[in-house]
C-alpha cells in the first residue's frame, strides 16, 4: 500500500479501470445519460429568465431583492 491515502485509492481506481471491459462501455453510458439530463434538460426546460427579462445586473438584483423580501 502507497504512503498516502489518496495515492492507494487512485492507484486502486486506475488499476480497476485496466482490467475493464464491459465496465468501461457501461461508464461511457452513465456519462451520456449525465451530460443529457444536466446540460440538455438544463438548456430545454430552465432557461435564464433573469438574464431574458433584465438588461443590468443592477435590475437583476433589485429583483432578487423585492422577491425575497416580499414576505
Amino acid at each position: 500500500m502507497p504512503k498516502n491515502a489518496f495515492s492507494w485509492i487512485y492507484h486502486l481506481y486506475v488499476d480497476g479501470f485496466r482490467g475493464m471491459k464491459l465496465g468501461k462501455k457501461l461508464w461511457l453510458i452513465v456519462a451520456i445519460k449525465l451530460f443529457i439530463l444536466f446540460v440538455v434538460i438544463k438548456l430545454l426546460f430552465f432557461p435564464n429568465v433573469l438574464k431574458e427579462n433584465f438588461k443590468s445586473d443592477k435590475a437583476r438584483s433589485n429583483y432578487i431583492l423585492e422577491q425575497l423580501t416580499i414576505n
